[in-house]
């Protein structure tokens, strides 16, 4: 008896050594290597509920936009009381995508054209147009580089004069690819993203494609605010003379200042 009493003893300092070991190893193995990040409303201006945000920039104290839908694709410019102050409507041949601006020229992405816009700035005047290799989905730059995404994981660096791919940059997050990868905005060395479908925005090492962090925009426009399933968060410009940033998204009726704040 003394003797099956011992063993009994021994198994169960077994059994607990191995149980706390388990514990321990579930208590200090993160989730994920990134953070993940909330957000402040700072103020809520007028965003057209028609709009089908697919680029959005700020620029010169306006917003520029480019919105998509065959037949309804626009370039647009306005001030953040809502006003259109500039509008031209696409050829119902182009699908609207990512927008940025290169000098005095607004560059904006069509969807499966394999077609890129090219306009003046302040008149909106159409110049030309460039072949894209990539569907256009988003669309920034990196005063050097055109980045664009094309809904994978890769997103494109482009020659600004000669519109030839200069390098190719795979996005990962804790090792595997993240897709999906839509509207761009480079702000401060990193590039921002809105991933398609996704209430969370991915900040990008443009070095090394790996997902730095993400804000998670979860409850940002109140639920039954819309009722498209495709109206999602897609939408991001930076003001750097203020420090704003603004996002909103797809037949949103708000546009959102917010901050970055640790959840």
């Amino acid at each position: 008896m003394a003797t099956s009493k011992l063993r009994y003893f021994s198994l169960s300092l077994v059994v607990a050594a191995l149980a706390a070991t388990a514990i321990w190893t579930f208590f200090v193995r993160p989730a994920s290597a990134q953070p993940v990040y909330g957000y402040r409303i700072v103020h809520v201006y007028p965003h057209d509920p028609g709009a089908f945000t697919q680029g959005l920039i700020y620029l010169n104290g306006h917003l520029y936009e480019s919105t998509g839908l065959r037949g309804h694709s626009s370039l647009r410019e306005e001030d953040l009381s809502g006003r259109l102050l500039k509008y031209v409507a696409l050829p119902n041949r182009y699908f609207g995508e990512g927008l940025t601006n290169w000098g005095n020229e607004l560059i904006q992405l069509t969807w499966t054209s394999h077609t890129a816009l090219v306009y003046n700035l302040k008149t909106f005047q159409f110049i030309r147009t460039f072949h894209c290799p990539y569907q256009g989905w988003g669309l920034t730059q990196d005063g050097k580089d055109l980045i664009e995404s094309d809904g994978s994981s890769t997103l494109h660096f482009i020659d600004p004069a000669t519109f030839q791919t200069v390098r190719n940059l795979k996005v990962t997050a804790d090792g595997k690819p993240v897709t999906q990868l839509n509207e761009l905005e480079y702000i401060h060395g990193v590039i921002y993203s809105n991933v398609w479908h996704s209430n969370r925005i991915a900040r990008i090492s443009p070095v090394t494609g790996k997902v730095l962090s993400w804000i998670d925009l979860s409850g940002l426009l109140p639920p039954g605010t819309v009722t498209n399933p495709e109206a999602v968060l897609n939408g991001i410009a930076y003001d750097p003379v203020h420090n704003r940033l603004f996002v909103t998204g797809k037949l949103w009726p708000k546009l959102f200042q917010i901050e970055v704040v640790p959840k």
